[in-house]
């Protein structure tokens, strides 16, 4: 599937462009429709099956999806959400072609269906679903149900339900996917998403210039630096990682992933009373002593150290909001992460200031999110206004992770499965992303790049994952991600 993503906007925009250019919406309507049933027809026998037809294009494509099912010999009934007589446009010329009967939408018509298609409303609904809709939509219940673009309930731009929504095992959208495709809590109502080709040219994306992708390898596969004759270990990057005196596993976590990825050297710099537990448990990265920020700066600002991540078991201290803004001034990419973020709260600002034109990244979950950056609004627009604010990448996390660049681009990831959920995965994450920035991946590629495959390398684990486990599975994926390059 493609990378772009549409809002619900766009693609009403995408429609009028093809339109425009020579389609008529009613041969849109018609290819979404038989897109929908061939679909429907691969994934299951023929059956007993309801058609729920709302009363916009949503239900202008289950009209045809129900006339092609019929003409397939399947035992179809019809349910409309209004009268026929307010259908207007290319859903009243489809509804035409229907030459059976249509009852009104109700609980009553989803019957003894063993297959219900969900074409009620549409990814631009705007308000929550009442009355007979619901009532229908509930009465699916654990049936197997097909949603026509999306679940209706779910709104297309945030993932939002609006009062409810059917479980589908399928949804069937056309041209590009929509944000709420892939956003929580919504993305968990859509089954297998299918994504069809119904006759509108790549071409109008040149004109809607969407800024909103699936965090996929297409995206930013071209910007990882894979290993060439000739390189070195400073060729490959070297990557500055603080170390706190007492939460120690939190560094040398990091450390580890920031190796597996490709960094080509890694320094964790700690205090001298904790650098015989990080020299104990780290096999590889150079450990340093540095007794204060000015020390942890003056080694960073050598030209050889690429990047550097700050946060992670720091501690949240005076020194810790030292230690970050005396990284930033060098002016070296920087990764800042737990209590990095967590020591500017109630002065935001100054973090900002300190960022300047530094190529940094904040990695925040959502509880450090909200004590930097206003919570209201979706979570895409959350992180857009972030990054806009902050001058940084801002890869927010969670099951939907959001990845926000300053310049307005934004990424939704989501292949995280729920085995993250242990303690240490986000010290992980935060040292990939520094392992790719120290390579030299911009900031939006590096963190949309190691939210990938820190998803990747857990979802190849499974069951049983704890973080340590995770950076060792990082190569596999690179292996995959080197062989699609070839």
């Amino acid at each position: 599937m493609a990378a772009e993503l549409l809002t619900v906007e766009e693609m009403s925009r995408a429609d009028a462009l093809a339109i425009a250019g020579g389609t008529p919406g009613v041969e849109l309507m018609e290819a979404a429709g038989r897109a929908a049933a061939d679909r429907i027809c691969a994934r299951w026998a023929s059956r007993p099956t309801t058609v729920l037809c709302g009363p916009g294009n949503n239900g202008g494509d289950g009209f045809v999806i129900a006339r092609l099912l019929d003409g397939r010999g399947w035992p179809v009934r019809v349910a409309l959400l209004g009268g026929r007589d307010r259908l207007k446009g290319d859903a009243a010329v489809n509804a035409a072609r229907w030459t059976g009967p249509v009852e009104p939408m109700s609980a009553k018509a989803v019957g003894d269906a063993e297959l219900v298609v969900d074409a009620i409303f549409g990814a631009g609904l705007v308000r929550d679903v009442d009355g007979e809709a619901r009532a229908a939509i509930e009465a699916i219940g654990e049936r197997p149900c097909a949603a026509v673009d999306v679940p209706s309930g779910v709104d297309g731009n945030t993932g939002e339900i609006r009062g409810a929504a059917p479980n589908a095992a399928l949804t069937i959208t056309f041209f590009r996917r929509k944000p709420g495709h892939l956003l929580d809590p919504g993305r968990f109502s859509m089954g297998d998403v299918h994504v069809a080709d119904i006759g509108i040219p790549d071409s109008v994306l040149d004109e809607i210039r969407p800024a909103a992708f699936a965090n996929e390898p297409d995206l930013w596969a071209g910007a990882l630096r894979w290993p060439r004759p000739g390189d070195h270990k400073y060729s490959r990057g070297h990557a500055v990682i603080a170390g706190g005196a007492e939460m120690t596993g939190a560094a040398r976590l990091a450390a580890r992933a920031a190796m597996r990825i490709g960094a080509g050297m890694t320094s964790v710099l700690c205090p001298p009373e904790a650098r015989t537990i990080y020299a104990a448990g780290l096999v590889g990265p150079l450990v340093v002593e540095a007794g204060s920020p000015e020390a942890f700066a003056d080694y960073l600002g050598d030209p050889r150290r690429t990047a550097a991540l700050v946060g992670p078991g720091a501690g949240v201290s005076d020194g810790t909001r030292e230690l970050v803004s005396r990284a930033l001034a060098t002016g070296k990419p920087a990764v800042l992460d737990a209590d990095a973020l967590t020591v500017f709260a109630g002065s935001p600002e100054t973090l900002f200031a300190a960022i300047g034109r530094t190529p940094a990244i904040l990695t925040p979950h959502e509880g450090e999110f909200a004590r930097l950056f206003e919570s209201d609004g979706d979570k895409p627009a959350r992180a857009r206004k972030a990054a806009s604010l902050s001058g940084a990448t801002v890869l927010l996390k969670g099951t939907d992770t959001a990845i926000a660049a300053p310049d307005g681009r934004i990424a939704i990831n989501a292949n995280a499965p729920p085995e993250l959920a242990t303690a240490g995965s986000g010290d992980v994450l935060a040292g990939l992303t520094l392992g790719l920035l120290a390579q030299g991946l911009p900031a939006f590629e590096a963190a949309c790049a190691a939210a990938w495959i820190h998803g990747e390398a857990a979802t190849a684990f499974g069951p049983g994952l704890i973080a340590e486990d995770l950076p060792d599975l990082v190569p596999p994926v690179l292996r995959q991600l080197k062989r699609r390059a070839a």
